[in-house]
């Protein structure tokens, strides 16, 4: 049987790819979370997966999105959050990446991204990556027309247990090429356990967003990474996201004076 080719993924109750909270928050730090959400549009069957499955970690980042929703608040920063599973497409890859649109995610197949035909591919590639790269893009151009300072802070979460290993660390503080900000936070104490490039590092290809939108302009930039058993209930989501704007907070002003944390600083 020859796999139904599908040259539209959205639809007009899908909504768009992305949602950004806070326009005009006064803050430096622009918050981006690439795995906020684990929805699935209706054209793609639910990409043929179980519902358990559908709603575990492969397919989002738990927790995730209300950490950054919290620190949003906390910051008055401006959040860019995907609103489309990582299954469907992972906004924090390029196209050309196999990890884009995932075979197989962990232990599990997804069986709805088997031999993807190549024009639905360029359909998930132009509907969801693009007009959510555009949206980082446009908001790191805004900011620098109107004389503004941007941060990129990327925020994630990851599973306790990873091919039946269980995982230490709590709080991963994760760079590219710029560690600034990165060595900035890491020198701070920190409730959690705290490693620098994990679980995850560049060489996993899990940096994209920052090589694509802040190395190039030159950006203080950080990917925060949490085991997502410390950050289930809404109370544990406020009481982390409280703790990292702490940490940035702190972090940006020892790097002062060319890095505030909000604009009113440069008054």
């Amino acid at each position: 049987m020859k796999p139904t080719i599908r040259t539209s993924i959205l639809s007009a109750s899908d909504g768009a790819a992305f949602e950004t909270i806070n326009p005009d928050g006064v803050s430096a730090v622009l918050l981006v979370c690439e795995h906020a959400s684990k929805h699935i549009p209706a054209s793609l069957d639910n990409l043929g997966l179980d519902e358990q499955t559908a709603n575990s970690h492969v397919a989002w980042d738990p927790g995730a999105l209300s950490v950054a929703k919290h620190l949003n608040a906390s910051l008055d920063a401006t959040l860019i959050a995907a609103t489309v599973s990582r299954l469907v497409y992972d906004c924090n890859r390029p196209p050309e990446a196999p990890g884009a649109m995932p075979a197989k995610s962990e232990i599990f197949p997804i069986a709805g991204n088997q031999n993807i035909p190549p024009e639905e591919k360029a359909a998930r590639v132009a509907e969801i990556y693009v007009p959510f790269t555009n949206a980082i893009r446009d908001a790191i151009a805004a900011r620098t027309d109107a004389g503004r300072a941007t941060v990129i802070v990327t925020i994630h979460s990851f599973t306790p247990i990873y091919f039946g290993e269980k995982r230490k660390v709590e709080l991963g503080v994760l760079h590219d090429e710029d560690a600034t900000l990165a060595d900035a936070m890491l020198a701070i104490p920190s409730t959690m356990e705290v490693q620098r490039n994990q679980p995850y590092g560049p060489e996993d290809g899990v940096t994209h967003t920052l090589k694509l939108h802040a190395l190039p302009n030159g950006l203080l930039n950080v990917m925060i990474e949490i085991r997502n058993d410390l950050i289930a209930t809404e109370a544990d989501q406020k009481k982390v996201a409280d703790e990292l704007s702490s940490m940035i907070s702190q972090a940006l002003d020892s790097l002062q004076p060319s890095t505030p944390t909000t604009e009113a600083t440069h008054a």
